[in-house]
């Protein structure tokens, strides 16, 4: 083989020096520049040619002017060489000045190229941490903005998603125009990868939420809990971890890696099933549920009152004026809504109370409460349950859930009906609903967006409508075909003197403003109900406890019954004796709905959560009371 020259071996030197970067050609300008005023001294000094006989510095220092300046030679007087050493040296300066130039252009440039990648380290402490990206990630900033309010100062949430970080920066400004006291920095990356991990300092963040993201999304969750939990730099301290399943069979795998850590998972799937049964059964439920869980009005809050051990759960729910009593945590964390009304509270026990903040949280202290007897209706009998008829229009993965809900409230010899374009969706719905005890299923396939086909359907002779939104299309395209079939669903109940109730699914938040203009008595967004719930338990891990038991069919639920089985309607009443007529019936009341303001969105459609309650309203006998009871 033959050996290389020397010229070859300098270029292969010279191609490694400036593939350094751009502090390896700064340093090798700054060496050339010593180089020739250093040499042009020198040559200047030796053959004693400098004008004023100026010393070896003397000369040195007004050759790095030149350098610097050109312009400064055109005052030169001297020999012919010293002028010549002098030009030399100035067009020295002109080339080492304009290599500076071009290299500090490209390094600035190199430097906002690699801020735009959204690669920098963000090094923040006590910070939540979101990973992925999908339309939900709005809702929860939104969220954590309003319930970082209160910190004196400040909050961060920093972002790591496979996006380009401008482009979510310029989204999230978009979507959020007022972030308040809280700071959003997105950064660029796999949340699977445990060096893009890095960028977002999951070791000093106080919670971290993952969005459920890509074509399979528990895939995609298991591999970001398993880089988070299995990391090897993790911290000791136990990572605050919520995030979203959608299949059942994959929650004891979450639960297996969050073994040292607080891993909370939301089973999405039957959550929005349960939601979609219950609200198809009570209108304004999903309002109440999203009324408890959004940070924009009074909240859910932990209370350990010790002037309440030892007296009754009854006498807990009167005690507080300005706060609402749910349920009791015991001192073991069992979570009870509604617990029986006779029971004590004992040491150690904590309440929670829907409440403006935690710090509004006091007894009323009143030794006499302001209870009009007079008011409060006497207890009725209970009328038998009869066979109900459902019509659910279009299909989901919620919906073989949604038809095992609807079985656990009807009575028996009811019927759901499924229509869908779905091909062989009665084979589908045999054998994910299992056996049902009190309803039938009749599966019918057709086009829910044909008028002609809802006219034959007869959909008046329901009691309950429910439109699910189609999974396996695009959000927007499956919204407007749910925005279509609302539209003549209300034109065809508007036409009909028989009521029925209609809860539709939608994907999009942004669409509900759109479907308000069919009147339909509930939307649930599917996605929205989600975020807050994660927003929610993100700054508050102990609330799982609360929000598995309102979900769960076991046990207490919240129920909307009408106002006139607990008080007289068309006089003055405060909620006291609201409360007072649900306590006797062992219920526990958390508000009431006007349903004169049901398609009010600036009034919450009507719900109100946790009144005052010295303040007096006269109910009509549409108005609804917002209790938690077992049925």
């Amino acid at each position: 083989m033959k050996a290389p020259t020397f010229k070859q071996r300098f270029q292969y030197w010279f191609d490694n020096f400036m593939s350094r970067g751009t502090g390896a050609m700064l340093t090798g300008l700054f060496v050339l520049s010593a180089l020739i005023i250093f040499v042009a001294a020198a040559l200047v000094k030796v053959t004693n040619t400098a004008p004023n006989d100026e010393s070896f510095l003397q000369v040195a220092w007004m050759s790095l002017l030149r350098t610097l300046d050109s312009g400064t030679m055109g005052g030169d007087t001297g020999s012919p060489f010293f002028l010549t050493m002098m030009l030399i040296v100035t067009f020295g300066g002109v080339f080492v000045v304009s290599a500076l130039i071009g290299i500090i252009n490209n390094g600035i440039e190199d430097k906002m190229d690699e801020l735009r990648k959204g690669r920098s380290q963000a090094l923040e402490n006590d910070h939540t941490v979101i990973l992925g990206w999908t339309p939900q990630i709005f809702t929860i900033i939104s969220e954590l903005v309003l319930a970082n309010e209160n910190r004196k100062s400040g909050a961060a949430i920093v972002i790591l998603a496979d996006q380009d970080k401008v482009e979510m920066e310029d989204a999230i400004s978009e979507r959020i125009s007022d972030t308040k006291n809280t700071r959003i920095i997105c950064r660029s990356g796999s949340p699977i990868d445990l060096n893009d991990l890095e960028i977002v300092s999951p070791h000093s963040a106080r919670s971290i939420i993952i969005i459920a993201d890509g074509a399979d999304p528990d895939t995609h969750i298991i591999k970001s809990v398993l880089a988070i939990t299995n990391n090897p730099n993790r911290r000791e301290a136990p990572y605050h971890i919520v995030t979203q399943i959608r299949d059942p069979k994959n929650m004891d795998v979450v639960k297996m890696l969050g073994t040292k850590d607080v891993v909370q998972s939301i089973l999405t799937t039957d959550m929005i099933a349960r939601v979609v049964a219950q609200t198809s059964r009570q209108s304004g439920l999903s309002i109440v549920y999203t009324e408890l869980m959004n940070f924009g009005g009074d909240e859910i809050y932990f209370k350990q009152e010790p002037n309440l051990s030892g007296k009754t759960y009854g006498e807990a729910v009167m005690a507080f004026e300005t706060s609402t009593v749910m349920g009791i945590r015991k001192a073991d964390g069992t979570t009870m809504m509604n617990p029986p009304i006779d029971g004590r509270i004992e040491s150690g026990d904590q309440l929670f109370l829907i409440a403006e903040d935690d710090d509004k949280i006091q007894l009323s202290g009143l030794a006499r409460l302001p209870i009009d007897e007079s008011l409060i209706q006497q207890g009725g009998k209970s009328s038998k349950p009869q066979p109900e008829k459902a019509l659910i229009l279009g299909w989901n993965r919620s919906g073989a859930t949604i038809i095992r809900e609807l079985d656990n409230y009807v009575a028996k010899g009811s019927q759901v009906t499924v229509v869908s374009d779905i091909y062989e969706l009665d084979k589908q719905i045999k054998l994910d609903s299992g056996k049902l005890t009190n309803q039938k299923i009749v599966v019918q396939e057709g086009n829910i967006r044909d008028r002609a086909l809802l006219e034959k359907l007869e959909a008046t002779e329901y009691d309950h409508v429910i439109v699910l939104a189609y999974n396996h299309l695009e959000p927007q395209e499956a919204d407007a075909i749910t925005l279509v079939t609302l539209l003549h669903l209300r034109d065809i109940a508007e036409r009909d003197e028989t009521p029925f109730s209609i809860v539709s699914e939608m994907l999009d938040l942004r669409n509900r403003e759109l479907a308000e203009a069919a009147k339909v008595d509930d939307f649930i967004v599917s996605e929205h109900l989600v975020s807050l719930m994660m927003a929610q338990l993100s700054e508050d891990a102990e609330l799982m406890g609360v929000f598995t038991d309102m979900f769960d069919p076991e046990g207490a639920e919240i129920y909307l019954k009408p106002v006139s089985d607990y008080v007289v309607t068309g006089q003055p009443v405060n909620f006291y004796t609201v409360a007072e007529a649900a306590r006797r019936r062992g219920e526990t009341a958390i508000g009431y709905r006007v349903m004169s303001e049901s398609h009010n969105a600036e009034k919450a459609y009507g719900v109100h959560t946790n009144p005052n309650k010295s303040e007096k309203i006269s109910f009509s006998a549409e108005d609804k009371i917002i209790v938690v009871t077992e049925g």
